[in-house]
């Protein structure tokens, strides 16, 4: 893997199901030697998404401290953040389905959270899928997430310092603090 650094202070790691999104940003935490935190947002529901934490959590040495928040993120971060920490969240697109299915104003959600990253630009990573570049989905609920998905994609890589796109495991910078 190429080597990974934070030039800013926000990164939004973005990639598909199995790009190495979330090993990136975890070797981004790790190569900071900052105190490593993790916000996860998934919750388990089922049998699959229990062994999907699971071989998350995994992939995570004794070092890392975890919260988890599927819902509130500004304030989680709000309570966490600081100079001395990097704080990853994996993942955004969970969050943003979290607020979906609890009806919430999903909008309003991601302007909060990015609102509060221009505020506070503690050393962050967000990992977040990229839907758009699939196939358009078949109901009118899948398009609506995709799109929907989309435009938090585009609300937070504006709040943040840097954007990563990782693609087999290959990371591509589309934006640079410099």
């Amino acid at each position: 893997m190429a080597e990974t650094t934070i030039e800013g202070r926000t990164h939004l790691v973005l990639g598909g199901a199995r790009s190495g999104k979330t090993a990136y940003g975890l070797k981004l935490a790790s190569d900071s030697h900052l105190e490593k935190c993790m916000v996860a947002t998934a919750e388990a529901f089922d049998p699959e998404m229990k062994q999907r934490i699971a071989l998350h959590r995994a992939e995570r040495d004794e070092a890392w401290r975890v919260w988890e928040e599927p819902i509130d993120l500004a304030a989680v971060l709000d309570e966490i953040a600081r100079p001395d920490r990097i704080v990853v969240v994996d993942c955004l697109t969970i969050w943003l389905s979290n607020l979906l299915l609890k009806e919430m104003d999903h909008a309003s959600e991601v302007a909060r959270l990015a609102a509060w990253v221009r505020e506070k630009p503690f050393p962050l990573v967000f990992i977040s899928n990229e839907l758009g570049m699939g196939l358009v989905p078949e109901t009118s609920l899948g398009r609506a997430f995709r799109d929907s998905h989309g435009r938090m994609n585009q609300t937070l890589a504006a709040a943040c310092d840097q954007v990563t796109f990782v693609a087999a495991g290959l990371p591509l910078v589309l934006k640079s603090k410099d």
